[in-house]
């Protein structure tokens, strides 16, 4: 009986109610002005649902009166954008009328037939209702009177049921809307994804940096290289709390430009903190860097960061060959070191795996592993774009 009875505690159930009650004030309004033509509301309707905005009114109802506290996807915020919605808000007008003229009915006539049961059981005789006209007056009458009532709860709750499937087929996203959002999803997940490599690229090799440089300073013993290793530390670190800003800044959706981010312009810094941190850094740099396209730099400039911190990671202060090289927009990056012990690394890193992806994303090649001459490579070939 709970259960029964558990929709008259949903506020859904009322504003669903209200929803299906006001096309009916359209209807009343004509009602004074020419109640022998009631048609007219309906063709009117027609044109009205042919206006782009009118489905944006549609879903905006919908979604407040229909799934009250929900922010249920299955109806369109959206114009209509083609011939194919327009239609579909035409006839979800026409249903919604048709539905509403069902509820007031119901909500009229179902409470006056209850009374009148009632009337007929307590001996008065009915004139106004046909079905009750010819009926005798019977104590009986008033066993029957809930009856009305039921079908009135039934009604208001099976009719809203109806009218909130109705509405999400009708006005729920169109194929190109669902696209669209998936789209949008989509490109939303892959800004995560860049966000997540950056600050593991950035914040990743100035923690490597820092911690490479204090061991080596501990190490050497020497006022004069501590000296030098704090100052790398610190123009690391300042470097890493720049990132950071740039990266907070997209996520606190600031108009940051992508042109703030560093490029292989910018290549000189990372070799230099990677020098100072013990590696002897042989680089060779050929081509015009500053021609490669914007992403093909600013991603290049990550994956010599990222191979350059994992040399430091895994190897440590090793001879390490660095060779750029650009041409007709495209890049070509190598970082070669020889492997710790003569042992392989495992090479399943986020970081060996952040390089591969930044790659594939770019429609290029990454060869991360031994290169058979007892030396680990990193090898990356970006195409132009």
């Amino acid at each position: 009986m709970v259960r029964f009875l558990r929709p008259l505690l949903r506020g859904a159930t009322y504003t669903r109610l209200l929803y299906l009650w006001v096309p009916m004030l359209i209807v009343s309004v004509w009602a004074l002005v020419d109640d022998t033509n009631m048609w007219v509301p309906a063709a009117l309707m027609i044109p009205v649902g042919l206006i782009p905005a009118v489905r944006t009114g549609e879903g905006v109802q919908a979604r407040w009166l229909l799934t009250p506290g929900h922010q249920d996807d299955g109806f369109s915020m959206a114009p209509s954008a083609n011939w194919r919605d327009r239609l579909r808000t035409v006839v979800w007008l026409q249903g919604r009328l048709l539905l509403g003229l069902l509820t007031v009915s119901a909500c009229v006539w179902l409470p006056i037939v209850s009374v009148e049961l009632v009337r007929l059981s307590l001996g008065h005789r009915i004139d106004d209702i046909p079905l009750l006209k010819d009926a005798a007056p019977h104590w009986a009458y008033a066993l029957l009177a809930p009856l009305p009532l039921l079908a009135l709860y039934g009604a208001v709750v099976g009719l809203g049921f109806l009218a909130t499937a109705g509405a999400r087929a009708l006005l729920g996203p169109s194929s190109a809307e669902r696209l669209s959002a998936l789209e949008e999803r989509t490109e939303q997940l892959l800004e995560r994804n860049r966000i997540a490599r950056e600050l593991h690229d950035s914040i990743g090799h100035a923690l490597t940096v820092a911690v490479v440089q204090a061991g080596a300073a501990r190490a050497a013993n020497s006022p004069e290289f501590t000296d030098r290793a704090l100052t790398a530390i610190e123009e690391t670190g300042r470097a890493a709390l720049e990132d950071l800003e740039r990266v907070l800044g997209v996520l606190r959706e600031a108009e940051q430009p992508l042109s703030a981010r560093p490029t292989l312009a910018d290549a000189d810094r990372l070799l230099e903190s990677a020098r100072a941190s013990g590696a002897k850094v042989d680089a060779e740099v050929t081509g015009p860097l500053e021609t490669l396209p914007g992403p093909v730099s600013r991603e290049g400039y990550r994956i010599l960061q990222e191979a350059l911190t994992n040399v430091l990671r895994h190897a440590g202060a090793v001879p390490t060959r660095v060779r750029v090289e650009a041409a007709d927009g495209a890049l070509t990056l190598e970082v070669r070191n020889p492997l710790p012990d003569g042992r392989a690394a495992p090479g399943r890193g986020s970081g060996l795996r952040g390089i591969r992806e930044r790659a594939a994303l770019l429609g290029g090649r990454a060869h991360t592993g031994p290169d058979g001459t007892g030396d680990w490579e990193v090898r990356v070939e970006l195409p132009p774009r």
